[in-house]
């Protein structure tokens, strides 16, 4: 059976709630990661994002948490080589901000141990509830993030695709790259049926994915 994709709607009061408390509360950078053996203990629930150099994933960080520079971004692609933890609210959620995978301006040895650690990561983390995949809605899907999807349905790794960048483009063609987006997850049977189109600068879908994160058990 196909799965059908759908935009994700808004949330529901209580919901929306829920994702504003969690975010308003402390938002606590707890360690940057360079090998697995150095993960926090696996006390909590976690969520990860996962994206291309250059999608914006530190910009989108950074308009969840309400924190100009939590996540730092960066104009040179793949600047980010290790997993940063931080820890939400009363220490109830870990938010994972992965190594950005694509291009990345680095020597070769580097680049291939921050795309091993990130897959270790994503296979063997037994805490990680869904895993959110950023495709650029200037782009859709491409290549590598095709590997990134696949990996996560090899590791059962519940993942949901959000959206970046939705302001910096038409709406004919935003519309065009979420049909693109949605026909490419149809091969991927770990991919979660909601799409979260969004934008930082803007604070599209912001409050949608804020009460997503609250409500996962």
């Amino acid at each position: 059976m196909t799965m059908t994709f759908t935009l994700a709607p808004p949330p529901d009061m209580p919901d929306r709630e829920a994702g504003r408390l969690l975010f308003a509360g402390p938002v606590d950078f707890v360690k940057g990661v360079v090998a697995m053996s150095g993960l926090p203990p696996p006390d909590r629930l976690e969520v990860c994002f996962a994206g291309r150099s250059n999608v914006g994933k530190s910009s989108l960080i950074n308009a969840l948490t309400g924190r100009k520079n939590l996540a730092r971004a960066s104009n040179t692609p793949g600047r980010t080589q290790e997993i940063n933890y931080f820890a939400l609210g009363e220490m109830n959620r870990f938010l994972v901000d992965l190594p950005g995978y694509g291009y990345a301006e680095a020597p070769r040895p580097v680049v291939a141990k921050w795309q091993a650690l990130l897959k270790s990561y994503l296979a063997g983390r037994q805490t990680l509830r869904r895993a959110f995949v950023l495709i650029d809605t200037r782009h859709g899907v491409k290549d590598v993030d095709e590997e990134i999807m696949t990996l996560l349905d090899r590791s059962a790794v519940t993942f949901q695709v959000v959206m970046t960048k939705s302001d910096k483009v038409s709406k004919a063609e935003a519309d065009a790259n979420i049909a693109q987006t949605m026909a490419a997850l149809a091969a991927h049977p770990a991919a979660y049926p909601e799409i979260v189109v969004t934008s930082s600068e803007k604070g599209d879908g912001i409050e949608t994915l804020r009460a997503i994160i609250a409500t996962l058990v």
